[in-house]
C-alpha cells in the first residue's frame, strides 16, 4: 500500500487590505493541524509543526498594512492620513506572504502593532498584539523581553477592562489580568483579580472560574514560600 503524502501544513487565502483596499495574498495553517501539544496558563500554546501564531497578522505588500482578522474592514479618512505619515511613508515594499520564521514572524506581530497604535485601534486589539509579542519572546526563551511586553499588555487589558466595564462575558479578560499579574510576581493582584472573577455571582463561565480557582491555589504555595521554578510554578507541580 503507498505511503500518504505529508500534507502541506500552509495554504494562501486572499485578503482586501483595509488601508489601500488592493488584493493580496496570506498564508495560513491548515484547521487540522492547529492542535497544541500544550497550552500555558494565559493560552500561548505549542505545537508540533508549523506554529499558527506565525501566521496571525496579515501585511499589505503594497502599503505595508497589518492587521488581524479583528481588525476593522476599512479604514477612515483620518486613520489612513495617520497611517500614511506614522508608517506608510518609511514602508519598504515586501512581502510576508509565504512561510515565516520566528524572526519575521515577531515582525509582523510588532509592525501589527505600530499600525494599530497608528490608527488609535481597540485597545483590546492593541493588548493582544502586546500579548502575543510577549509569546514570541516566551518561544525563545527571552525572559527579559517577555516580561517586558508581559507587563505592557497587562497595562492595556486594565485599560480595556475599566474602559469598557464589567458584564458576563468579561471573565476572559478578568482572568488574563489575573494570570499575567502572577506571571509578571504581582502575586497580592492576581490573588485580587482572581478573587473578584471567582466571587462575581453575575460571571457564568464555568471553565474561566475553574481556571481562577487553579490559579489561585498555586499562588497560596508561591506565596507561603514554595520555591519557584523559572516558569513562574511551585517546583514539583
Amino acid at each position: 500500500m503507498r505511503a500518504l503524502p505529508d500534507l502541506i501544513p500552509l495554504y494562501t487565502i486572499k485578503v482586501n487590505c483595509c488601508n489601500c483596499e488592493k488584493e493580496f495574498m496570506t498564508s495560513r495553517v491548515r484547521p487540522s493541524l492547529k492542535k497544541a501539544i500544550r497550552r500555558d496558563a494565559d493560552f500561548c500554546s505549542y505545537y508540533k509543526d508549523e506554529n499558527p501564531d506565525y501566521y496571525v497578522v496579515r501585511v499589505c505588500p503594497a502599503c505595508g498594512f497589518a492587521s488581524t482578522e479583528n481588525s476593522a474592514d476599512k479604514l477612515a479618512d483620518w486613520q489612513r492620513k495617520s497611517f500614511r505619515d506614522q508608517v506608510a511613508s518609511r514602508w519598504i515594499a515586501r512581502d510576508f506572504g509565504d512561510k515565516r520564521s520566528w524572526e519575521i514572524a515577531l515582525e509582523t506581530y510588532k509592525l501589527a502593532l505600530i499600525c494599530a497604535q497608528s490608527i488609535k485601534d481597540k485597545d483590546r486589539i492593541i493588548a493582544s498584539l502586546l500579548h502575543h509579542i510577549a509569546w514570541m519572546y516566551r518561544y525563545q526563551g527571552d525572559t527579559a523581553q517577555e516580561q517586558r511586553f508581559l507587563r505592557y499588555s497587562l497595562d492595556m487589558y486594565i485599560k480595556v477592562y475599566e474602559n469598557d466595564g464589567i458584564g458576563g462575558n468579561d471573565a476572559r479578560l478578568m482572568y488574563l489580568i489575573g494570570e499575567l499579574n502572577r506571571r509578571i510576581g504581582e502575586f497580592s493582584n492576581a490573588v485580587k483579580w482572581f478573587s473578584r472573577l471567582i466571587n462575581d455571582q453575575k460571571i457564568m463561565d464555568a471553565a474561566m472560574i475553574r481556571a481562577a480557582r487553579e490559579q489561585w491555589a498555586l499562588l497560596r504555595e508561591q506565596m507561603n514560600g514554595g520555591e519557584i521554578s523559572p516558569d513562574g510554578l511551585p517546583s514539583g507541580t
